[in-house]
């Protein structure tokens, strides 16, 4: 089962487990009408990271920014995910929308605080993040797409932007 739901790479919770944590924890707060949020996380210019570095260093530097993930959704039900290649998700039960923006700002502080070199972004000379922040309370005639929907367009909105920021639904 542990195999089944974690990343080998990252040792964070895989799409998989991701997948269904996300519809274990929407029937459940559906039926106690409280908050869901969810934050996408890219690293910027991911690609041109990987074609100056090679792909070893491109793995090192996802590894540090799951680390980061992993040690900011902490509290119980929280889940830091690879959501696929450089994209990451963190899974917010019971969280307000300011407090899912507090995160994302601090997990986009921390990845540019750790100055990973990235020569190739056209955006900062050190590795950034652009993340998507969404919320709402789930409801048992909707779908959690919806939530997942919502997070990618402010994702895609904060790269449209300049990346290395966040946007919300």
């Amino acid at each position: 089962q542990h195999q089944a739901t974690v990343d080998s790479l990252t040792q964070l919770t895989n799409r998989r487990g991701f997948d269904s944590v996300l519809q274990s924890n929407w029937l459940r707060l559906a039926r106690g009408q409280q908050s869901l949020a969810l934050i996408l996380c890219d690293v910027d210019y991911f690609k041109l990271y990987n074609d100056c570095y090679g792909h070893l260093q491109g793995d090192d530097c996802l590894r540090c920014i799951a680390k980061i993930l992993g040690d900011t959704a902490q509290r119980e039900g929280d889940v830091a995910a690879r959501y696929g290649g450089e994209e990451f998700a963190v899974l917010l039960p019971n969280t307000p929308l300011r407090d899912a923006i507090a995160l994302a700002e601090r997990v986009r502080s921390q990845v540019e605080f750790l100055q990973l070199p990235h020569n190739g972004s056209p955006v900062s000379q050190y590795v950034t993040l652009s993340l998507g922040v969404a919320s709402c309370v789930p409801s048992p005639s909707a779908a959690s797409e919806q939530l997942i929907a919502a997070a990618d367009k402010a994702l895609y909105l904060a790269k449209s932007k300049g990346r290395n920021g966040f946007c919300v639904a």
